[in-house]
């Protein structure tokens, strides 16, 4: 176990120095998403791994979105959004979303269908989550989404896209209790 050695201020702790939290979060591995939107202010899309699950009831996501980011304009007016959750075979479509291209060839790159918010759902994805925001948080630079899901959708036996020490890693579908 590493522990970093702070020295602790007569006041409290010493704050944690920004790239150390980010080495610290590298070792944290994480699903990859696509989250989509789709209205007045045009579709748009990016990647994130700063996704997970609320609560069941009602079912509740929420979503991690850098407030100086070009998508979060169109996010945060059309209020809701769709969870596309990739599978290994998809890591393609992450370094797309993720990256600069523009948003048009980001779509063209996958087949798309709409659920219930109108939302880009990602054909074959691992699983999708149609979702309408049902409130927003601020914290430092990014807001926290928190996301109803009104539709699902999953692949049984889908080979899962993780991100985990600053790359991608595919973990093979297993069924439970099998090794």
């Amino acid at each position: 176990m590493h522990v970093s050695e702070r020295p602790i201020a007569d006041q409290g702790l010493m704050p944690i120095a920004q790239q150390d939290f980010r080495d610290a979060m590298a070792g944290v591995a994480a699903a990859v998403n696509v989250i989509t939107t789709d209205g007045p202010h045009g579709r748009f899309g990016f990647t994130a791994t700063a996704v997970c699950s609320v609560t069941d009831s009602p079912p509740t996501l929420l979503v991690c979105l850098n407030r100086s980011a070009s998508v979060h304009p169109a996010l945060t007016a059309h209020a809701t959004l769709c969870i596309n959750t990739l599978t290994s075979e998809q890591r393609e479509l992450s370094n797309l979303f993720g990256g600069k291209t523009p948003m048009a060839e980001r779509f063209a790159a996958a087949q798309w269908s709409q659920w219930v918010t109108g939302a880009p759902v990602l054909e074959g994805a691992a699983a999708s989550f149609d979702c309408r925001v049902s409130q927003t948080v601020s914290v430092g630079t990014h807001d926290i989404l928190f996301c109803e899901v009104v539709a699902l959708r999953r692949q049984n036996e889908a080979a899962a896209l993780v991100y985990f020490n600053r790359s991608y890693h595919g973990l093979p579908f297993a069924m439970p209790g099998s090794r």
